[in-house]
């Protein structure tokens, strides 16, 4: 798969904290997607969220409708598979609130966050469609030390966690942990949106995986953000029970932006 990238340095902090930043991972507004103010759809979209901030935090993730015929608009919302009630509520009200600030005049939007993703969209139903564009990519800056060994247990990992990710009883979610060496161990989590087959979670996430060995290539860490699947690694533990989430002010990464 062929993809164009925009690409910049940047400096990103994750606090240890438990609650979700109030800053998004990125968003994305579609420019040919322009509506004005007072429309019909946009009295919709006014009308979706909060309904969307209300029906996922109890299972972690909804989708829904408002509006009819042409007017008529689709939203989607899902919080990290690994994350709290609490969390969720937070994370998806505050993506409620901040992708109409950031998008205020488009129909089609989406925004990322680490704990949750909330998309919309006026043309047609996306729900249980595959979708890998627009797309984020983050990658620490940073090499590994050992290319030729990390990549092969970061394959056996994803291997095994992928694999739990299409079994019914997980919801699109996987997550594990494995020691490369006696002081170091690599964490790793895939999630897709619940929306999807299991055949569609599988192609969705062979994609994302596609980006380890071009953009995050033997890089420290890496996440693919896509609109029907996650994918993360890192060198310290992010994911609950274990999370601490440790990265310091001296780890930078380039985010790759995916244009359609």
């Amino acid at each position: 798969m062929k993809l164009s990238y925009e690409v910049v340095l940047v400096f990103l902090v994750l606090c240890i904290c438990i609650a979700e930043s109030v800053d998004p991972l990125g968003d994305s507004c579609n420019k040919e997607s322009e509506i004005s103010k007072g429309s019909k759809i946009s009295a919709n979209i006014d009308s979706l969220l909060p309904e969307l901030a209300l029906k996922t935090p109890p299972t972690g993730f909804a989708t829904g409708f408002s509006g009819k015929g042409e007017d008529r608009v689709y939203g989607l919302a899902q919080c990290r598979g690994d994350v709290s009630t609490e969390d969720c509520s937070s994370c998806v009200q505050d993506a409620a609130k901040q992708i109409k600030q950031r998008c205020p005049n488009e129909a089609d939007a989406r925004i990322w966050y680490d704990y949750c993703f909330l998309r919309y969209n006026n043309k047609s139903s996306f729900i249980g469609q595959v979708n890998t564009s627009p797309g984020i990519l983050y990658a620490n800056v940073q090499d590994v030390n050992d290319p030729e060994s990390f990549k092969k247990v970061l394959g056996a990992l994803m291997d095994q966690i992928r694999g739990e990710a299409v079994e019914p009883k997980n919801e699109g979610l996987g997550k594990g942990q494995t020691q490369i060496s006696t002081f170091q161990t690599l964490y790793a989590l895939v999630q897709c949106t619940r929306d999807l087959a299991h055949i569609d979670c599988a192609q969705c996430l062979a994609i994302a995986l596609e980006n380890f060995d071009n953009f995050c290539n033997n890089k420290k860490g890496c996440r693919v953000l896509y609109s029907s699947c996650y994918v993360r690694y890192e060198l310290y533990p992010f994911f609950f029970p274990l999370a601490s989430d440790n990265s310091t002010v001296s780890d930078h990464y380039l985010i790759n932006v995916v244009k359609p």
